[in-house]
């Protein structure tokens, strides 16, 4: 086929999905439709524009379009392109395989919620692997062979096809997306209360995005003051200030008893799945929390670090740090390797794609800050403080 768009035929179909489900109608009707031959079927940037392939349209009923209406909204809804920007570097390089994890996230979803959606579709149970999950989950389940499948645009996988428009101002901004899955969700919440029949995984997505989260930064907080009251229960002698009872010794210069002022050493991954907004956004944050503890000065070293320490540097301010690195990810060489400056705490900094140390330290106490709501949980004994992705302000965006 060669013909043009049937606007009419792609537009009722986006009716007909707000209208079914119309707790989606606001986030469908801020979608923008570009025509292009060069996207395969649909896809959608980050800018929420929707790219349509004219045969595509053409081949498909009306009931089926409106399903992959709603699935490439759902794209954008959850996120993905965000969550996808946090992968580590080794799952993040294959696009296609993202896209599919993300599919199977999202089909699974949709067919629980008897949508007609088109032939070939990609779901978990292609795969053998339970429904349910997030698509980060299912991407370490994906069989290794899986290499490709549909192309859903740069607003799934996170990135730039040659058939998208690029930032040309025109779209959505990330302010006004935020505000849509906001809207979004409370929209999902009175129609499961009003009516009870909202699928459960849209009803758990609305759940995170309207839930009051875990202030971190008070949590990170309370996890420095804990570490360094334990530090601060480590007394050293020294004779730089002599104690009382020597005057009464003749002859005699006794040690006084202090108790050192805790050292900090900061592990910043320098991943490839770290971006540079978002580490200076945690970093800034990490130097206010340690300066309301009263830590601060030179007692602060900042490693950067992804697989291998890059940079070690003795801080006064965040300005002064310096961030090296965009390859795999093992924080347990940053540790290390902060263990060699002795301190009391060291914050280590990551989307928790890592592998951790064995065992507890010995002679410091470890918190891990992890970015992003996504982060996987290390180790029990390590202090975990879940930070706020500041890509964007508002709470967690994924389901």
């Amino acid at each position: 086929m060669s013909g043009a768009l049937d606007r009419t035929k792609l537009l009722a179909a986006r009716f007909r999905a707000a209208q079914d489900r119309p707790y989606l109608a606001s986030a469908l009707y801020s979608v923008t439709v570009v025509e292009s031959r060069a996207v395969p079927t649909m896809g959608v940037d980050r800018r929420w524009r929707c790219y349509v392939n004219p045969d595509f349209v053409a081949d498909l009923p009306v009931p089926q379009l409106a399903a992959v209406w709603i699935h490439e909204v759902a794209h954008l809804l959850r996120d993905h392109h965000t969550r996808a920007d946090r992968l580590a570097a080794t799952h993040g390089r294959d696009h296609h395989r993202v896209n599919v994890a993300q599919d199977c996230e999202i089909n699974d979803d949709l067919l629980a919620d008897r949508l007609p959606l088109p032939p070939g579709r990609l779901e978990p149970k292609t795969y053998a692997m339970p429904s349910g999950l997030l698509f980060e989950r299912y991407l370490t389940l994906l069989p290794p062979e899986v290499t490709g499948g549909h192309d859903c645009g740069s607003g799934a996988h996170g990135v730039d096809r040659p058939w998208e428009s690029g930032d040309s101002g025109e779209g959505i901004s990330e302010v006004e997306a935020g505000a849509i899955r906001r809207d979004t969700a409370q929209q999902i919440r009175s129609a499961s209360r009003a009516r009870g029949s909202v699928p459960a995984g849209w009803r758990r997505w609305a759940d995170a995005i309207l839930e009051p989260t875990v202030d971190w930064r008070r949590a990170l907080t309370g996890a420095v003051r804990e570490a360094a009251a334990w530090a601060g229960g480590a007394v050293d002698y020294t004779y730089q200030r002599p104690s009382r009872r020597s005057q009464s010794m003749r002859g005699v210069v006794l040690p006084r008893l202090r108790q050192p002022v805790p050292r900090v050493a900061i592990v910043v991954d320098t991943s490839g799945s770290m971006s540079d907004g978002r580490l200076t956004a945690a970093l800034a944050e990490v130097s206010g929390v340690l300066r309301a503890v009263g830590i601060g000065g030179n007692r602060v070293t900042v490693l950067s670090c992804d697989a291998a320490v890059h940079v070690v540097r003795a801080v006064h301010s965040v300005g002064e740090v310096r961030l090296a690195g965009g390859g795999g990810t093992d924080m347990r060489v940053g540790v290390d390797e902060a263990l060699r400056h002795r301190p009391h705490i060291i914050v280590v900094l990551t989307d928790g794609y890592t592998p951790w140390p064995a065992a507890p330290l010995e002679s410091a106490r470890l918190i891990a800050g992890l970015i992003g709501v996504d982060a996987p949980t290390p180790p029990e004994w390590i202090a975990t403080v879940r930070i706020d992705d500041p890509v964007e302000p508002g709470g967690p965006a994924s389901p």
